[in-house]
């Protein structure tokens, strides 16, 4: 394997070089440092660092005959750690003084210092920053530009230790017309200056008066400034070690289309927004709702930093706002009115978005459709740092579930998607009933409260409803009195037929010992219930209505052509997680007292097939999640293999701060997570050829395992790489001989 050669910021030595877990452009799950004094000495481990990415020089370190080989080492000159895509931002609100660029600067140079100490590898400072933005004439004012140019010389020289690259807001003068642009500074260098397209000229605003559009610069135009030779253009690109990113100022994002739209299809992961708005009653809320959608519908990360106290309050009024959105999301935004300079960080993960991108063929059409203006694409310099990497925002532990205080609607809206689904294939059969299999557990529950609701919408009796138990070896009285609880205080047609005696038939045929309780002993119960639903289906002019779910699909938790087949199965995009919350919210919505009080004990029952006789207290002894584990982290897992593709190396990652015991997920170690999510793996891999023949089911949430939707796979794929992606380095680490 070849070795991708890093460093460290000052020299060296022994040299340094880097062993890395898996080769890729910008992207490594772990590395380990270690040192050589001698080209025949055997490596000796420094440091260790899992779950981080690496960008490196050029050259690569290999061993022939077991010897290093001198000439392929290139000094070390820097290392970069990234944490699993994610990318850390600033959107900085300094203190101002109207035209006063010495005390302004001096408030910047102090917030790069400190976002830079913060290892944020991009801050984005407000509109015309260096000046104040409420100059008004004073912008024609050769001595303010010459003060502003000035001051920018001294940003640059600052700048030249450090790591972070500043966006920051300044007039240039170019030919006979000035630009109100943001300068992209990094290490003692303006990279690009980005000039604002849209100038507004109405009610409060009259730009006009001093700044002219970027619509009419000339193509690959270019300005001497600071004694640089600078692109000056709206369609710059910048490249880092980790994304690319693109500018628009603020009236940009307010135009019918924004310059933001063309960054993002030429390639911009970032759309970074210097801005100078100002207050008015109700605009807050529409402007966070504004970066908001823009970051969703461009599928990007969006950064805004407007400017705030300080600014010139003669007509005008300016909070201070900043955002940093991603994907529709707020991540992070800061205190408006603060009479205090204030910065806002946030951990935009990359990776996801470009994940997104791929999925979304649309993504892909609007840029081959779209007329995209010829963008120039500036590299930067190689971010490094020596700032521990640390991720602030919150991971959701259970990502499927809805939140706030629009989770009761979100959950009615699931099961009228379900039952308005199941309604139309009832009435496209012309079935005269559904029959559905009633364990006492909470999938059949599920499946049946929606049929009661699809009947309820066709106006039809629930007695066509056919409510089945099955009792077998393992039911036990608790989920028994259950389900024929609730078929009763539903009002449904109950049958009960119970499969022992069929049962131990087909065990003597196949001289299967009773007393063995291997997959032949579970097996044949679940198949025996299929058969006896699929005939009281046909016997009653019917079909029959399925009540597995998206977690057990997944894992493959189900018998083949047994529980695994029906005609339609409602809960097929449903995950385990899930079905106890709406469950919960039938109870408290959709049930009277008597059926509330079944309800809330089922959803209490421990998950179980029952295919395994009780203890002897007659209680459950086969708990589904004590053998697959807990699924909890399996829809965690679930949710970021199919929703983002993501490598098991960051959905381990992830994981382990959702289920921190900080959050909403309860607490495991890292050893347990690294257990259920390599089960989770091997059982989503071999258990493919189930999924691909299922029936029938509508997707109601963002992930599906309909082999004619969402997700086709080969049944005999190999799940080896994403095993070995879960390892741990050894200690000897032998991969960086290989």
């Amino acid at each position: 394997m070849r070795l991708r050669r890093v460093g460290l910021q000052r020299q060296v030595n022994p040299q340094i070089f880097i062993s890395l877990g898996v080769s890729s452009h910008h992207w490594y799950s772990h590395f380990c440092v270690y040192s050589i004094a001698d080209e025949k000495e055997q490596p000796h481990r420094i440091l260790n660092v899992s779950q981080s990415g690496v960008c490196a020089a050029d050259g690569f370190v290999c061993k022939q005959n077991g010897n290093f080989q001198s000439s392929h080492f290139t000094f070390v000159t820097s290392i970069v750690l990234m944490q699993n895509g994610f990318i850390k931002v600033a959107a900085g609100v300094p203190a101002v003084r109207v035209a006063d660029c010495t005390f302004n600067i001096q408030h910047i140079e102090s917030m790069i210092a400190t976002a830079d100490g913060q290892g944020a590898e991009i801050i984005c400072l407000p509109e015309l920053s260096i000046t104040a933005y409420t100059c008004q004439d004073l912008f024609q004012q050769q001595l303010l530009l010459d003060q502003a140019e000035a001051s920018l010389l001294k940003l640059m020289e600052f700048s030249m230790n450090l790591n972070i690259t500043t966006l920051v807001g300044v007039p240039i003068a170019y030919g006979s017309m000035l630009f109100n642009c943001a300068a992209v500074i990094q290490r003692g260098k303006i990279y690009g200056l980005v000039p604002k397209t849209y100038i507004p000229n109405y009610k409060e605003f009259y730009e006009q008066r001093w700044f002219a559009s970027a619509n009419l610069l000339p193509e690959n135009a270019e300005v001497r400034f600071c004694g640089q030779t600078i692109p000056l253009s709206k369609n710059l690109l910048f490249t880092t070690t980790h994304c690319t990113f693109g500018i628009e100022i603020c009236e940009d994002i307010w135009s019918p289309v924004p310059p933001s739209n063309h960054l993002a299809l030429a390639g911009a992961d970032i759309v970074f927004n210097l801005s100078a708005s100002n207050d008015l009653i109700g605009k807050a809320d529409y402007l966070r709702n504004l970066i908001a959608n823009q970051s969703a519908r461009l599928l990007c990360g969006y950064v805004y930093a407007s400017c705030g106290y300080g600014e010139s309050t003669q007509d005008l009024v300016f909070g201070g706002r900043a955002y940093i959105s991603e994907n529709g999301h707020i991540l992070a935004e800061g205190k408006r009115f603060s009479m205090q300079e204030q910065i806002v960080y946030g951990e935009i993960d990359v990776e996801r978005l470009r994940a997104e991108r791929r999925m979304n063929t649309s993504f892909a059409a609007a840029h081959s459709v779209e007329h995209i203006s010829s963008m120039r694409e500036i590299e930067l310099e190689p971010f490094t740092t020596n700032v521990p990497f640390s991720l602030t925002r919150p991971i959701d532990a259970h990502p499927f579930e809805p939140k706030g205080n629009r989770a009761d609607e979100r959950y009615e809206e699931i099961i009228c998607m379900q039952s308005s689904a199941l309604a139309r294939r009832i009435e496209h059969t012309n079935a005269r009933t559904v029959v559905v299999g009633i364990s006492g557990g909470l999938d059949s529950t599920l499946a049946l409260l929606v049929a009661v609701h699809a009947f309820d919408c066709l106006q039809r009796d629930r007695r066509g409803i056919i409510g089945v138990t099955m009792p077998g070896f393992g039911t036990t009285d608790r989920t028994y009195t259950n389900a024929l609880n609730l078929m009763k205080q539903l009002g449904v047609t109950i049958r009960e037929i119970s499969i022992v005696d069929a049962v131990k038939q087909h065990f003597k045929d196949l001289g299967h010992d009773i007393q063995v309780h291997d997959l032949t002993y579970e097996n044949s119960q679940a198949r025996e219930r299929t058969q006896i639903l699929m005939d009281v289906a046909g016997q009653m002019g019917g079909f029959v209505v399925g009540t597995g779910d998206l977690s057990e699909l997944a894992l493959g938790w189900a018998t083949y052509n047994g529980d695994h087949m029906s005609m339609y199965g409602v809960n097929a995009s449903i995950p385990k997680t899930m079905v106890k919350h709406l469950v919960r919210w039938a109870a408290e919505n959709m049930a009277d007292e008597a059926s509330r009080v079944t309800l809330l004990d089922i959803i209490d029952t421990p998950i179980s097939p029952e295919l395994i006789p009780a203890d002897d207290n007659g209680e459950i002894k086969q708990v589904t999640e004590d053998l697959v584990g807990p699924y909890e982290l399996h829809d965690f897992f679930l949710y970021y293999t199919l929703r983002y593709g993501f490598r098991p190396q960051k959905i381990m990652y992830l994981a382990q701060r959702a289920f921190d015991g900080n959050g909403n997920g309860t607490f495991y170690p890292e050893d347990v997570i690294r257990k259920w999510l390599q089960t989770f793996f091997r059982r989503f891999f071999t258990q493919q050829f189930k999924r691909s023949c299922l029936p029938d089911g509508p997707k109601v949430g963002t992930c599906s395992l309909s082999p004619r939707g969402d997700w086709r796979m080969p049944s005999d794929a190999s799940f080896a790489a994403w095993l070995n992606d879960l390892e741990l380095p050894s200690e000897d680490d032998k991969t960086i001989l290989s």
